[in-house]
């Protein structure tokens, strides 16, 4: 019974309160309409995209060498960089400049904290966030309409062009790399040509796997002749009847068979001393080559590659001139200025009923 008479004698100090209750509540709702009216309606452009891989810019992607599954759309990291980009002060600088914010929103530039107050009112305006399906909107809010969608649009190939730049600054590093690579191995292979050719000219050797069984078969058979013509002479030596002029004749062959033998044989000892240098510095030549060769095929891709114009966000709605206001919602301020006129007039009721009959001189001189 008790909390059913406390709660009778509230109902009861607010029905002799209504009056009073209803002028706040009314007072709250004018002034909450007048001022719902005075502000500016603003309206929210807002396009929508996807994050592409960097792999598609890739040689491999392009190509076709590449080992892994190429991804088409981007991962967490790219999403971030990304937004990143989206939010960083140059693309802000960049669409204040390109629009005339400062004019737009009645700054003056020249003061020392105008910069400051451009960007902070227009990044209250702009907004860049990830959806729960991966995808990326930017949004601008604006008293011009079609501003907004412009500068929304604007901003979305702004930011996919930065995007761009930063790929292909690495692109660029590695064709760098592959230039001071092909540099210094073109320096190399010169080094290698002109000692392999002098090693070719002071050992005789132009033909590793030819020379070596063309000299071997050469002794062999310049060998087999000259045992037969000498057999063949001191046959003769011993026959009787044979003229002095053939067997000097003889005797001429067989020295100039041994003369082309021992010269054979020389050749092949200078051929077997030269044979290890030789082939360790053609096969470092033929390996630079090769390498080389691959490296000027790897620049001629990476080449390819940043001439070719790979998108890296993927626009799945452009901003379109909105026709319907974001902001104000004239109606909510209304019910909650109602609302919370409401409930502190409630609560000042109660507490100055509570509390009528307290002296308050009393209270305040500690009596």
């Amino acid at each position: 019974m008790k909390h059913n008479d406390s709660l009778i004698g509230v109902l009861q100090t607010l029905f002799k309160w209504k009056k009073q209750i209803f002028i706040v509540c009314l007072i709250a709702v004018v002034g909450a309409v007048i001022i719902s009216l005075a502000l500016s309606n603003y309206y929210k452009a807002t396009t929508t995209f996807l994050a592409v891989s960097p792999d598609q810019a890739k040689p491999e992607s392009l190509f076709g060498k590449g080992q892994l599954k190429t991804q088409y759309y981007g991962n967490e990291n790219d999403i971030d960089r990304i937004l990143t980009v989206a939010n960083s002060s140059e693309l802000i600088d960049y669409l204040i400049d390109t629009f005339k914010l400062y004019e737009h929103y009645d700054i003056t530039p020249d003061l020392p904290k105008s910069a400051f107050k451009v960007r902070e009112k227009f990044t209250g305006l702009y907004e860049v966030t990830k959806t729960k399906r991966d995808a990326i909107e930017l949004s601008v809010e604006d008293k011009d309409k079609e501003l907004a969608a412009n500068i929304a649009n604007v901003a979305r190939e702004r930011v996919s062009e930065m995007t761009r730049q930063l790929i292909l600054q690495g692109q660029e590093k590695i064709i760098n790399s592959y230039n001071s690579n092909i540099t210094n191995k073109e320096t190399q292979l010169r080094i290698l040509s002109d000692t392999l050719s002098r090693l070719r000219k002071r050992y005789g050797i132009y033909d590793l796997d030819g020379q070596a069984e063309a000299l071997t078969s050469q002794l062999s058979e310049t060998e087999s002749t000259l045992i037969r013509n000498r057999a063949k002479l001191e046959a003769l030596k011993n026959t009787p009847g044979i003229p002095q002029d053939t067997i000097r004749l003889l005797q001429a062959n067989v020295s100039g068979i041994a003369e082309e033998y021992n010269n054979l044989n020389q050749k092949l000892e200078q051929f077997n001393e030269g044979l290890s240098e030789v082939g360790i510095v053609s096969r470092q030549y033929l390996e630079a080559n090769m390498t080389l060769s691959e490296d000027k095929e790897r620049l001629k891709q990476a080449m390819a590659t940043i001439e070719s114009n790979i998108p890296t966000i993927l626009i799945i709605e452009p901003a379109h001139t909105p026709l319907i206001k974001s902001r104000p919602k004239r109606s909510l301020i209304v019910l909650a200025a109602a609302a919370l006129a409401f409930l502190f007039s409630v609560i000042g009721v109660l507490i100055i009923d509570t509390y009528r009959d307290v002296n308050w001189k009393e209270v305040y001189h500690g009596k």
